[in-house]
């Protein structure tokens, strides 16, 4: 009698699996598909002008391979860089300002906020200070880029035309991550795979939709809708900043779109699973706002949707149960089915996508790690500033 039980509780549990997979497969605003790239667009009449605003620390590495990408944008109005300097040790600003001697373009503007204050992150203090330079231009539109972010010649142009055409107060891109360690192969597909479920940039973009997201390397903001968000004082403390930036817009009234990018790259590489281990559990516990109970229904969530499907086909086949070998591969098939298009995406060998059970069980313990490193006082931790829980932080308002 009680191995019936437990022969039945793996096949209700298989079958639970496959229900959620047929649930994110055709309710979940088809998240899995990667053909949400920029919106119709045509030239308008008139350029606006824009002012590119770009936060800096440590990232002289990385300069040389984006900001002359920055400085050559094909762009048929007026346009400027501004690039803040966030306390570099490295000599960032400098070598910006040596980059813009040497490759000319669009003109250089290299500030520097100092630390930031109490409830103010580094990133977005320093995104405060160049809003503040670029104010004296009375640009229309503002595009926040990092740092790490290369873009094609007529990036800049094509997203101001995105917006005009569409009526959109933000487009957004996210930018192609570096795929070429074999650790990048598993985890950095993955990343966008688990961002597009969480916020599908099909219901992001639709009308009276409340999904909102953005991502950071690439935002195209609308002056005005900046103002109106009071962006980015309204979200001084977002760790998980792009996200919370596209709320506070669409709370506002505005109007956001997000898609894949054609020709926005990021160029850092993540080459040890140290690497991208330390990018996602830096802000993982921060995304479930550092609750435990959502902790748990998380850790709960992924084993149930990642996981049940292969060990239930395991099983069902050790123990010659058909019903839960069927509805574990079943479920399995699916999974690995909605991952193939990101796989393509990244062009990476398809047999990465039966691998995601895998890349799943990874960032659970990411999660969970960024949950222990949190109360331990290290969460939340970036390039040697660690951050308070927002309901920590003195409201200034």
């Amino acid at each position: 009698m009680g191995q019936t039980a437990r022969v039945s509780a793996v096949v209700w549990i298989a079958a639970g699996s496959l229900l959620a997979w047929l649930w994110l497969l055709l309710c979940q605003g088809f998240f899995w598909r990667t053909d949400v790239r920029l919106p119709p667009r045509g030239e308008p009449d008139v350029w606006p002008s824009v002012c590119v605003v770009v936060p800096a620390r440590d990232e002289a590495p990385l300069l040389p391979a984006s900001l002359p990408s920055l400085l050559r944008q094909d762009y048929p109005g007026r346009a400027e860089v501004f690039l803040v300097d966030d306390g570099s040790s490295d000599g960032t600003g400098d070598l910006a300002r040596e980059l813009a001697r040497r490759h000319g373009g669009l003109p250089l503007t290299v500030g520097s906020p100092g630390e930031p204050p109490a409830g103010w992150t580094g990133k977005l203090w320093a995104v405060r200070h160049g809003i503040g330079l670029a104010r004296a231009r009375d640009p229309e539109y503002l595009l926040l880029t990092d740092a790490d972010i290369a873009h094609a010649p007529d990036s800049l142009r094509e997203l101001v035309a995105a917006a005009r055409a569409g009526g959109f107060d933000i487009v957004s891109q996210m930018a192609r991550l570096r795929v070429e360690s074999i650790w990048e192969r598993f985890v950095v597909p993955a990343f966008v795979y688990f961002f597009a479920q969480l916020y599908p940039f099909r219901r992001i973009g639709g009308e009276g939709t409340r999904t909102a997201a953005a991502a950071g390397g690439c935002v195209l903001l609308r002056t005005e809708a900046a103002e109106r968000a009071r962006i980015p004082d309204a979200i001084r403390h977002a760790v998980i900043d792009d996200v919370a930036l596209a709320r506070a817009v669409k709370r506002s009234g505005g109007r956001v779109w997000l898609g894949l990018a054609d020709r926005v790259d990021s160029v850092r590489p993540y080459p040890r699973l140290h690497d991208l281990w330390r990018m996602v559990s830096r802000s993982a516990y921060a995304q479930l706002r550092h609750s435990p109970l959502l902790l748990a229904g998380t850790v709960v969530g992924l084993a149930l949707v990642y996981l049940v499907p292969p060990a239930a086909l395991v099983a069902g086949l050790a123990a010659g149960n058909t019903a839960a070998a069927v509805a574990g591969g079943a479920a399995w098939l699916v999974m690995a089915g909605t991952y193939v298009p990101m796989v393509r995406y990244y062009r990476q060998p398809l047999w990465l996508a039966p691998l995601l059970p895998f890349t799943a069980f990874l960032y659970l313990l990411m999660t969970v790690d960024s949950a222990v490193r949190h109360y331990r006082g290290r969460g939340a931790a970036w390039k040697g500033r660690t951050y308070a829980r927002p309901d920590a932080v003195p409201d200034e308002g």
